[in-house]
C-alpha cells in the first residue's frame, strides 16, 4: 500500500514538473521572440541614428562653406 501512495506521489511530482518545464519552454520562446523584435528595431534605429549623423555631417559641411562664403566677402 505504501508503495502505491510513494508510486502515486512519484508520478504527480513529475507531471508537476513536466507541466512546469512546458510553461517555462513555452515563456522561453516568448521572451526570445520580444529579443528577436526589440533586435529588428534596435537595428532599425541604428539605422536612422546613422543616416541623420550623414545628414548632420552634410549640413555641418554646407554651413562652414557658407561662412567660408561671407568671410571671403566680407575680408
Amino acid at each position: 500500500m505504501q508503495e502505491s501512495t510513494t508510486l502515486q506521489k512519484l508520478s504527480q511530482k513529475v507531471s508537476e514538473m513536466l507541466r512546469t518545464y512546458d510553461e517555462l519552454r513555452m515563456k522561453n520562446a516568448q521572451l526570445q521572440e520580444q529579443i528577436d523584435l526589440l533586435k529588428s528595431e534596435n537595428a532599425s534605429k541604428e539605422a536612422v541614428l546613422s543616416r541623420m549623423q550623414d545628414e548632420l555631417t552634410e549640413k555641418d559641411r554646407e554651413i562652414e562653406e557658407i561662412v567660408n562664403k561671407i568671410e571671403s566677402i566680407l575680408g
